[in-house]
This record gives structure tokens, sequence and C-alpha cells, in this order.
């Protein structure tokens, strides 16, 4: 038997054994060698796997012949010693080897491209916003505005009527009513109740303008952060043309819509009026012309946003989710969390106070992450260049992930954004099942010191996978840490694909995908029914229209790893 022969012998035996899953250790073997070497290309153009061979890998993508007359000239065939019974027997096991490796790359560009086909049906039906559009409310005139329903350190947040539907008339009130009703409230307060927002469809943010100036110029560029999650229609067509400096210098980043992301509807400069509260809440952030001690200018910036009943904080005061609920928050955050992420944004101020919460048809608690006044948007990434302790790195000191809160400025020195929030939503994932967040309060964990094993147990009801999820995104390393994209793959698979789990294999994907076919199409058939702006129909459309295939891949592995530490823990107990 030749080289040649040998070979073309072993690829075949190769090709038969990977197909019938006779060597299932070897096709991990297969995968693995892949998975370091091998990397496909992202799903957005077409996958050819040898052209990202390194150049040592790529001899195995030659002919059964080319490949033959390489191994049998040169230093190698004097190596080996030519074409003895031995090494021909040991060129019939190196094609087995080949078999296998070729048979898995051709799976993987199969794979891809149905990864590809899913992703792209999805991906042209955009996110809607349910507010229709409208096209004045440029002007603070434009609005009537309504009681105080937010305050922060940087703007208060008032309601604010639509000014373009006709008023219902049994529920108009004036500013004086409703500061008098805010009055009584005070005098007889009761429990915690969350107003409808059918009066006030809107919410209206003003921002507090300490040494920006009065120009509107002056003050978009200050607070141009505020405008990364804005609508193209935000600002008046005259200020549209504005170069927004933002914190660094670039013009910041606009997000495109999302489910579980804010979006700014109208962005004004106006004067400062004198809101109810005002001079009893933030006095000291007011102009002269209001207040004779105040620090304010007399202009600064609106923002007109969709006004939702409350915040995750006020809601998780007065209700615990159930276990199925607080799943879905969980993967609500890590859908929207990725979407900045994919954008080269970061909030690098996630907490319970900056989520909105509406419910949604069937009652399930949508999320919605807000207040963008410390992101990260800029044309570098999300890396931060860090070579001055004056560099900003963020907004909340006790969520801030280690890697971000250990850094030290230097020369050369960046931060890494890009798993951050990640690791913020993990730390709210104690809040979503009722327990208080470790790193909150006096006894509470600090990010920059803690060890993994100092982290307090979820309750024993939250499912093994939400458990894993928290575990893995609170990961001191983050290099060690899944991304929200594969944090996110975890859950839709343990939460949609319970029957496919059993069978699920690192190195074959085809059981996987099958399934991910099959939820493709139960989707498109609902798109016209009634749950179709649910959030589980809306969590269904961003998994598919953001499915990568060594994201999924990854995914695989953290749920089989969970599945191996569960069992080795039952086993011990």
């Amino acid at each position: 038997m030749s080289v040649k022969h040998a070979l073309s012998r072993g690829l075949e035996l190769g090709r038969s054994v990977f197909q019938l899953g006779l060597l299932k250790p070897a096709a991990r073997v297969a995968a693995k060698f892949r998975g370091d070497g091998l990397r496909l290309s992202p799903p957005t153009r077409t996958v050819q796997p040898q052209s990202f061979l390194p150049a040592r890998y790529r001899f195995y993508r030659l002919s059964v012949s080319g490949l033959a007359a390489r191994l049998q000239s040169g230093g190698f065939r004097r190596l080996v010693g030519g074409g003895s019974p031995r090494n021909r027997a040991v060129f019939l096991a190196f094609g087995v080897g080949l078999g296998l490796i070729e048979q898995q790359l051709e799976e993987d560009k199969r794979s891809a491209a149905r990864c590809q086909e899913i992703q792209t049906v999805f991906r042209k039906k955009k996110f809607q916003s349910p507010l229709k559009p409208f096209t004045s409310g440029y002007r603070l005139e434009d609005y009537v505005i309504g009681k105080q329903i937010g305050k922060g350190c940087n703007a208060a947040v008032y309601e604010a009527a639509d000014p373009f539907a006709p008023p219902v008339e049994n529920e108009k009130c004036s500013l004086v009513q409703l500061d008098q009703n805010d009055t009584e409230e005070k005098k007889n307060p009761g429990p915690l109740r969350f107003s409808t927002t059918s009066s006030f469809p809107f919410a209206m943010k003003m921002m507090w303008n300490i040494g920006a100036g009065s120009s509107s110029d002056a003050i978009l560029r200050s607070m141009s952060m505020e405008l990364v999650p804005s609508c193209p229609q935000a600002l008046p067509k005259e200020q549209g043309v504005i170069a927004l400096d933002g914190h660094f210098g670039p013009v910041p980043i606009r997000l495109t819509a999302h489910p579980n992301v804010i979006k700014v509807y109208r962005a004004f400069t106006a004067e400062v009026p004198l809101l109810p509260g005002a001079q009893e809440e933030y006095p000291d952030v007011l102009p002269p012309r209001l207040n004779p001690m105040g620090l304010g200018s007399n202009r600064t910036l609106f923002l007109i946003m969709k006004n939702y009943p409350c915040t995750l904080r006020q809601h998780l005061k007065v209700c615990e989710p159930t276990r199925i609920q607080g799943s879905l928050m969980l993967l609500q955050l890590l859908e929207g969390v990725d979407h900045l992420c994919r954008q080269g944004i970061a909030h690098r101020d996630l907490k319970s106070d900056n989520i909105l919460l509406e419910f949604d048809c069937t009652g399930c608690p949508r999320l919605v992450i807000t207040d963008f006044g410390c992101c990260l948007a800029e044309d570098f990434g999300l890396k931060l260049p860090f070579n001055s302790r004056h560099v900003n790195r963020g907004g909340n000191g006790c969520l801030m992930a280690p890697e971000v809160a250990t850094a030290v400025p230097g020369p050369g020195v960046r931060i890494d954004y890009s798993k951050a929030d990640a690791w913020a939503v993990g730390t709210i994932a104690y809040e979503l099942f009722g327990q208080p967040n470790p790193f909150y309060g006096t006894q509470g964990l600090e990010s920059r010191s803690f060890q993994e094993r100092h982290l307090p147990p979820l309750p024993a009801s939250v499912p093994a996978d939400v458990q894993l999820v928290v575990k893995l995104l609170l990961r001191r390393n983050y290099q060690k840490r899944p991304s929200a994209r594969v944090a996110a793959n975890i859950l839709h698979i343990s939460l949609r694909g319970q029957r496919v789990l059993a069978s699920l294999d690192r190195a074959r994907m085809d059981k996987l995908l099958d399934w991910l076919t099959t939820q493709s199409a139960v989707v498109l058939l609902n798109v016209r029914g009634p749950s179709r702006s649910s959030v589980e129909a809306e969590l269904q459309r961003s998994f598919l229209s953001n499915i990568d295939l060594e994201d999924l891949r990854a995914a695989v592995r953290f749920i089989m790893y969970g599945q191996e530490h569960w069992q080795s823990v039952n086993a011990l107990n």
C-alpha cells in the first residue's frame, strides 16, 4: 500500500467514524484542535475555514495526492524512513485524524451558514417603538409638565403630557393641583403605589447645568453622552449638525433601538423653569433668577422619553418576582448589555435605580436600561486609555467590575470594559431573586478585593443554570468570564431547550441547530399573534438575530461544565 493509498483509506475511515459517531472522544479532540487554531470568522461574511488556518496547519487542507507527495519528499521522508509497512500504518492513523478534522471543519461550515441564515431573517425585523412618531415637540412650551417622578445626582425627572393627542377631560389637572395632591399624600402616606402613565405618556428629564454655560452648543457638548440612546430625529435640524465633543473629544456613538434600552425621542435646550418641588428638592442647582443662592445656569438640556411606571428598585421593594420572572428579567438585562457591547458602548453605571420597568400584555416585567450620562461611547471602543487618575472610570463605585476598580494608570494602560457591565448584571441578579446585593452596605463585599468563595449563595429555588450564569458573571478574572452574549445564550438554551440539553455535545452542534431552526419557525408563525409584543417573544427574536456559532459552542461548554459540577456536588452529598 502506497502512502497515497494509506492516506486515502485513513481519510475515508476518519469521515465514516465521524459521521457514525463511533469515536466521540476523537471528535472532541478534533473540536478542541479546531477551537485552538481553527476559529471561524464572524457570521456576517461567508465562512472559508481553510483561509483561517495558521500556516503550520494549512497542509491539512491539501488534496490527498498533494499531501502524499509532500510527505514522501524531502526531510520528512528521510525522517520517517520512506514507505515501510510500519510507516504506512502511521500514515493510515494520520489519515484518520485528518479525516476527523476535515469532517469537523465541513460541519462547522454548514453550521455557521445555518446560523447566518437565521440571523439574517431576524435582523430584518427591526424593533419598533410602541409610541407613535411625532414631528414637533422641540420646545419646552409644547409640553404640559406633571409631578416629579425621579431625581438623581445630575437631573430631575417629571411627567409630561402628550401634546399631540387630545387630553382626557376627567384626567386633566394643573400643576397647582398636582402639587396639592403631593402634599396630601405626604400628610397621609399609604402603601407604595405606581401611577398609570396614560395621561402622561412621556418622561421629561431636566439636566442640572452647573458650569457648562448657557449656550446650546456648550450644553450639548458638555452633556453629549445623554444623547447616546437618542433617535435620529431627537435634535432639531438646526442643532442636529452640531459636533458633539463628548467626554474625551470624539463624537459619541448613537445606539440603535432595542426593547431593553431606553430611547430618547426629543432633546432640546431651554430656560430652567421653576417646577413643582424644585425649591425643596434641588435649590442649589437652580439659576440665580429662581434662587439667589443657586449655582445653576439659566439654560439646560431637556430629554423626552417614554414614561415608565417605576424603577426596578422600586418594584423589588413591593414585589418579589417568581423564579421564571427573575430568570427572564436577568435575561433581558444581558440582552440589553449585549446590544450595547455590539455597538462599542459600555454603560458603566448599571444599578437597579437606572433600570426602568413596565409590564407586558402577559403581566411579565419588561426592563429597560436608562441613564447614559456615565457611559463610554467613543471611537476607540471598549478599551479606555487610562494614563491618568483624572480619567473617569464610571459612575457606580460599588458595582464597578474588578478589572476597572483595580486598574492602575500609566503609559499605554487601557481598561477593558467589554465584560464590565455583564459583571454588574451578575450583582443585580441577587436583587432579582430577593437577596440584598452583596456589594452594597458597610458590610458588603468590595469588588477590588473580594474572593469568589465569599459570594453568598442564591436561594435554593433559583434554577441551577441561573445560579451557574451568576457565578460565571462574577468571576474576578474577566478573561474567564463569559460575555453578555454567551451568558444570555446559556439562559436561552436552559429556559427553552430542555429536551436538547440531554443530547448536547461539545463537538457536534447539529441537534442544537435543528432545535434553533424549529424555534425560528415557531417565532415566525407567531409574529402576528396576540403575544408578538410580549417579553418572551422579544427575547426569542433578540436571541435568534444574534446567533453565532462560536458563542453557541461557548455556551454549550459552560452548560456541560455546570452539569458536571452539579453532578460532582451531588455525588459528594
